[in-house]
């Protein structure tokens, strides 16, 4: 006779009645997503989301830690044994956006949207907590749930961080809800998942004058016109197509009228990469390219770099626990393996670098719509289906629940 062996083809019984349970929970999701959908926050201070977090968790037995430097929640649910520490996060910021959905509880808040979805992040995560919290007798362990402010470009992550959200952490897990997946499907992939986002702008300084009379001035425009294509050629050309990069030159701005030649002119954009080795290639090769088109051109070139968020990459192992899981949970035909990474950032990848986890994709396009025709992530006319939001429920509880009990065995004849 043989000694234990594990039996990962076989449904796990222990998350038979998962769902069915976070869909009970689905009048508070809802109840909360509104709420913080109608009144959404920019940045890193969220006060009024924070203070209806705090209302939506009051009755839970949860260690709350306020952030010092942001609105963040750090909670803590301990289970009845001791055991390791796992982290589920929730980001909880808005967008920049005038929201045009027709919902009924659309933005109240003139020129703020939450368009990503970070409204369900929260509303899940905080059911997700309220699962686990009756399941805590049944948890070796404790689960730290993160509640983050500032996604959005504002290194929200970088600040719970420093704040110690990871302190004694050994594995984490995030979801993010995708419009143009269906609706409770779930998605992944080991290894780079999103790219890293680095901006770049680049000043060109000539010697304006009459537009009558470009010999007599040094016309900046043409130099800042061929870079435009000197970077792409750079990119397909210096960059190897099995570790890509991607460059946009997404604004241009010289002039101030018709017939003048300007001084300067501008050029600002953004360049993704998969792994930091290309990221860096890029970094450094980017100014070499402008300022030597400058040079040729006679023009002065200053090229400024601003870091973004790093490459999202998941953890084999945990990637694997996740899409095992989402079959167990969800059914086999609602989880697909990601067969590309996408090229869009996120800052759950500071996380990622220092501890072993998995991001994953929940599909929440609403059943009428072609997923590949409706409105995406970042668009004033996003909704997202709130039906989608038990499957988000039930697979932050399962990875939790898995990761703090002790795994299936059974003797092998």
């Amino acid at each position: 006779m043989s000694g234990p062996t594990e039996l990962p083809s076989l449904p796990d019984a222990r998350f038979a009645g998962l769902l069915a349970e976070a869909r009970a929970l689905q009048p508070k999701t809802v109840e909360l997503r509104r709420e913080i959908h109608r009144y959404p926050e920019q940045g890193l201070q969220l006060p009024r989301t924070q203070e209806a977090l705090r209302r939506a968790l009051a009755d839970l037995p949860l260690e709350l830690k306020l952030g010092k430097s942001t609105t963040s929640i750090t909670a803590t649910l301990r289970g009845a044994n001791d055991g390791p520490t796992v982290l589920l996060r929730g980001d909880m910021d808005a967008l920049p956006l005038r929201e045009e959905t027709g919902l009924e509880f659309a933005s109240q808040v003139e020129g703020t949207m939450h368009a990503c979805g970070h409204d369900a992040h929260v509303a899940m995560l905080a059911s997700a907590a309220r699962l686990l919290a009756a399941h805590a007798d049944e948890l070796a362990g404790s689960v730290r749930f993160m509640f983050q402010p500032g996604e959005e470009g504002h290194d929200g992550a970088r600040y719970m961080i420093h704040e110690g959200v990871l302190d004694g952490v050994e594995r984490a897990f995030g979801l993010h809800v995708h419009g143009n997946m269906p609706a409770g499907q779930l998605s992944t992939r080991p290894g780079p998942l999103m790219g890293s986002a680095d901006t770049f702008s680049v000043h060109v300084v000539g010697k304006g004058g009459h537009g009558s009379a470009p010999h007599t001035a040094l016309d900046p425009v043409p130099a800042a016109a061929a870079m435009v294509g000197a970077l792409q050629t750079m990119i397909t050309r210096r960059v190897s197509v099995f570790d890509p990069a991607v460059l946009s030159v997404t604004r241009i701005e010289a002039g101030t009228t018709t017939n003048i030649i300007p001084e300067t002119a501008v050029l600002e954009g953004t360049f993704r990469t998969l792994s930091e080795h290309t990221r860096a290639q890029v970094r450094e090769e980017l100014p070499k390219v402008c300022e030597a088109i400058g040079t040729a051109h006679g023009c002065r070139v200053y090229a400024d770099i601003e870091p973004g968020y790093p490459v999202t990459v998941n953890d084999p192992v945990e990637t694997a626990r996740v899409l095992t899981l989402g079959r167990d949970v969800l059914g086999a035909s609602q989880v697909v393996p990601m067969r590309d990474p996408m090229m869009g950032a996120e800052d759950f990848s500071y996380v990622l670098q220092r501890v072993p986890g998995c991001f994953a994709f929940l599909g929440a396009c609403p059943p009428e719509l072609d997923p590949d025709e409706a409105p995406s992530n970042h668009s004033n006319r996003i909704r997202h289906e709130e039906s989608a939001f038990s499957a988000g429920v039930a697979m932050y509880a399962a990875f939790a629940m898995d990761a703090l009990r002790t795994p299936r065995t059974t003797l092998a004849g």
